[in-house]
């Protein structure tokens, strides 16, 4: 198998694996505590690898130093937007537009090329998003029901693509792909489990008592989606990673539908076809 292909195919299991993430956190009783538990957890579960991975050099710690704030500004708002809206409403919202965002950052930063086909699908793509956030009745912004979920949502998309391109870079610096992946994510749960502490102690101590299974589903399904998107950046384009696992909107929408009982309309099933045939635009583009 190609590096492409191999790119292609870690896209595609890091975006069912991320969907069903989000699924494990949004159907415990506290996003932010079931947020610390996943980071705290996927920690735990990637400590042995750190004894068999190079060791972090300078360049290594840099790139974490620029990534963790990242990270940290994109669970804040995670954390916001789905305690305040439905799975199949801010997550693709959150989701779908980062690969535009990523796209243009990789392009300033990382000196990436896209073809005007590759951008045409991004567009494309970000216009099926923009589909998800449109009330059915054509309201504003300012009059959707879910506005605040909504633009929590879209700085949850700021965050994504500023970890994208902070991690892409870190991928390709390091000793090793690995040597990054397990270090992020031995560093990433410090913040979050923070806040928990501080916020919601009595609430994380019961949650893990009676929701830790969760938690920890959730923490081995994001080292599975993550670990296999940063590998893929180091094959491919930032961007284009971004577009495939960004097709776990699709996936959270069904799920959000099946496990949560949220709706799922034709209009939104429209939507995220447009999303896949914008994506698939991106990747016969190059």
């Amino acid at each position: 198998m190609s590096d492409a292909a191999l790119a292609v195919v870690l896209g595609l299991c890091s975006a069912v694996t991320l969907a069903f993430a989000n699924l494990a956190v949004k159907m415990g009783t506290d996003i932010l505590v079931g947020r610390a538990i996943l980071s705290a957890s996927a920690a735990l579960l990637i400590l042995p690898a750190a004894f068999f991975v190079a060791p972090p050099d300078a360049a290594t710690w840099q790139a974490l130093a620029r990534a963790i704030p990242a990270h940290l500004l994109y669970q804040f708002c995670l954390v916001q937007a789905m305690q305040r809206g439905d799975l199949s409403l801010v997550f693709p919202i959150m989701r779908g537009g980062a690969p535009l965002l990523t796209a243009i950052a990789g392009v300033a930063l990382l000196g990436e090329h896209l073809s005007l086909a590759g951008w045409a699908g991004l567009v494309l793509a970000t216009g099926a998003v923009a589909r998800f956030v449109r009330p059915t009745g054509g309201d504003s912004l300012a009059q959707h029901p879910d506005a605040a979920a909504i633009l929590w949502a879209l700085g949850t998309g700021v965050g994504v693509a500023l970890y994208n391109i902070a991690d892409a870079h870190g991928v390709r610096t390091a000793p090793q792909p690995a040597t990054y992946i397990v270090w992020l994510f031995l560093l990433d749960w410090i913040g979050v489990s923070i806040a928990a502490l501080a916020l919601r102690r009595r609430a994380l101590g019961a949650a893990i008592a009676t929701k830790w299974r969760y938690g920890v589903t959730a923490g081995a399904l994001s080292i599975l989606s993550f670990g296999a998107a940063l590998y893929a950046m180091s094959l491919i384009e930032a961007a284009k990673v971004s577009a495939l696992r960004e097709t776990a909107v699709v996936w959270a929408a069904l799920f959000g539908s099946r496990f949560l009982a949220e709706g799922f309309g034709g209009r939104r099933l429209a939507a995220a076809l447009v999303l896949a045939a914008g994506l698939v635009l991106l990747q016969i583009a190059g």
